[in-house]
């Protein structure tokens, strides 16, 4: 049996005779002015765009077709190919970090988003008529979508261990009832589905409102949970291995223009600290296991098929979402929204090296990608999916922090298909999404004497790769911290005993050549810089 949706009705917008106009020269008034209006050139003010946001959930800078892979995504591949691709663009490295920075358009280090200083994008856009819609994930630390981030509608999918029968979901904010297993629930097919009808009540109550869309998806996030048809398409794809599966992605994305520079070397003595051991690993889920990013050769035939069965159910995973993706822009087009419509899509943070196991545990017995099974994708493809850069989320070096971001807006973009290299970052989002309806971020500032929002507006880069005005990136998370100043990077992990390292990415992108010794003047500016904004960013919390 499928699973169905079961939408909240939105009331329906008023008639003119609600409005009390009800007599024959109201009426002709009416007309009138509606055909003046008509007349009027489309200018942001008049017809501001509707806003599109498409989050993925651990997804590498290589792992979509027009980034260097070999997985099928040809919705989003079509979206840069008629649009834009950014090749220096930034997260946090974690989930709720990134989020938090996306709603809020500050650095995760400078709110609290449990306070009543939490101010969200939609609070931003509704004094411009805009109405705010989320499906997916949210993962904004002690807050809820409609209550405090604004949003009008939400579909809140709570449950991160279950793609086929989650128990916790929400719709605006209020608890449904758990999937019952078998019901042909699938997570990304499911949030798909509740935006494509928040859009179709958006449609029929709203039809001159502009919208915001937040789409979060958790694919492809662990569990590897994937169905059946997907899997299959990627069953055979990976048995060469993750080294070659490097080679080729690093090859594609210079044939692609996208980045051409050296490959990192693999990391093998690099893991989360919270993995589980070798022995956890072996107990629970078998012989296949295999913890660290070693050589593809020195892997036994036993953890070949195991590891080889992983990228396809990760890639099964991203192939689905791309499929949703398809249908959330033919809902676009069937509502003749899709020419205005400003659509972003990026990632939260890199692939994951994490192997864990939550959620119902995992049965050795179950086929890999089906409900009872709980396999996480691991160090040695996590390092291919982050191709060309090393380490993963939850890291600060460029394999946990660098996303792909397509933008698409065809309205808005005159040139299709560009690269854009000016480095950015997630907190732009909010001030680039708050230009195109024509607000401002002034008035609407959180807590008392606030400080200046630190993004940028990604808008001037639409139509030529202009320089952005910015000082710094700034990033810190768990210990591994990092600067961004131009084109150095000043980076450090508590893996590597905190010791501070110096990249030059203007021609070291994949951070291979530490610059600290030859230098020191530069990095310990650096290091000051950081430790100067990680306090007054503390400052900023308490505001």
């Amino acid at each position: 049996m499928e699973w169905k949706t079961n939408l909240i009705e939105f009331p329906q917008s008023r008639s003119i005779t609600d409005t009390g106009l009800s007599c024959p020269i109201a009426m002709r008034i009416l007309v009138f002015l509606l055909l003046i209006l008509g007349a009027l050139p489309a200018r942001c003010e008049t017809n501001p765009p509707n806003l599109v946001i498409i989050l993925a959930d651990d997804l590498g800078f290589s792992d979509l077709g027009c980034y260097g892979s070999r997985i099928q995504t040809p919705h989003l591949d079509q979206l840069a190919a008629e649009g834009l691709r950014y090749t220096q663009f930034y997260n946090t490295g974690r989930c709720w970090p990134t989020r938090t920075a996306l709603m809020t358009g500050y650095y995760y280090e400078q709110v609290q988003p449990k306070s009543r200083s939490f101010r969200a994008l939609p609070a931003y856009l509704r004094p411009r008529g805009y109405r705010s819609y989320h499906s997916g994930k949210w993962h904004v630390h002690g807050t809820r979508p409609v209550a405090d981030a604004g949003f009008h509608h939400s579909y809140w999918l709570r449950d991160h261990d279950r793609y086929f029968s989650p128990r916790q979901h929400l719709l605006d904010d209020k608890p449904l009832p758990a999937v019952k297993p078998g019901s042909g629930f699938y997570a990304t097919t499911g949030i798909a589905e509740q935006a494509i009808g928040f859009l179709r009540k958006h449609e029929t109550g709203h039809p001159h409102d502009p919208f915001f869309l937040f789409v979060a998806f958790n694919a492809p996030h662990f569990p590897l949970h994937a169905k059946p048809d997907d899997i299959a398409c990627y069953q055979e794809l990976y048995t060469a291995g993750w080294d070659v599966e490097r080679e080729k992605r690093n090859a594609r994305l210079k044939e692609l223009g996208l980045l051409d520079v050296p490959l990192t070397p693999r990391q093998p003595d690099i893991i989360p600290k919270w993995n589980f051991s070798r022995e956890e690993l072996t107990n629970n889920i078998g012989p296949g296991v295999a913890t660290r990013a070693l050589p593809w050769d020195a892997l036994n035939e036993a953890q070949k098929q195991l590891q080889a069965a992983k990228m396809a159910l990760h890639s099964a995973m991203i192939h689905r979402m791309d499929l949703e993706v398809g249908r959330l822009l033919a809902q676009l087009e069937s509502m003749r929204a899709r020419d205005n419509t400003a659509i972003f899509f990026l990632s939260d943070n890199g692939a994951s090296a994490e192997q864990i196991i939550r959620g119902d545990r995992h049965d050795r017995n179950a086929p890999p990608g089906s409900a009872a099974s709980y396999h996480c994708l691991g160090p040695g493809w996590s390092t291919a999916s982050n191709t060309p850069f090393q380490l993963h989320k939850h890291w600060t070096h460029e394999g946990g922090i660098a996303t792909p971001l397509i933008i698409n807006w065809p309205r808005g973009i005159s040139e299709r298909g560009a690269i854009r290299r000016q480095p950015g970052h997630v907190i732009d989002l909010l001030p680039t999404c708050v230009s195109l309806a024509g607000g401002t971020t002034e008035t609407l500032r959180p807590g008392n004497n606030p400080p200046p929002l630190p993004g940028l507006n990604l808008a001037t880069t639409f139509n030529n790769d202009s320089p952005l005005a910015r000082d710094y990136l700034y990033f810190n998370h768990s210990g591994n911290r990092a600067l961004r100043a131009g084109n150095w990077k000043a980076v450090s992990t508590p893996y590597r005993q905190s010791r501070w390292e110096l990249y030059d990415l203007s021609n070291d992108r994949s951070e291979t050549r530490d610059l600290a010794s030859a230098h020191p003047g530069r990095l310990a500016s650096m290091i000051t810089r950081w430790q100067h904004l990680t306090r007054q960013f503390q400052d900023d919390r308490k505001r």
